[in-house]
């Protein structure tokens, strides 16, 4: 996922995604235990994406704070 991408969502397409993305990784940890993972890179970029969607929110949320001040 584009960082671009990340800063055209809507707050709640963003809260979705995120969302959607803590639950893939779940079931990416969920695997790595009882079976074999083809692709161990999938974790690190399944993270990353959460982590985008995480500082964009943050982001938000000071931005809107900065304005009310």
């Amino acid at each position: 996922m584009k960082p671009s991408e990340v800063r055209n969502m809507k707050n709640e397409q963003l809260a979705l995604e995120l969302r959607s993305l803590r639950e893939k990784l779940f079931r990416l940890r969920q695997q790595a235990v009882t079976e074999k993972v083809g692709d161990v890179s999938q974790f690190r970029h399944v993270r990353r994406d959460i982590a985008r969607l995480l500082t964009e929110q943050r982001a938000r949320v000071m931005a809107a704070q900065g304005r009310s001040n």
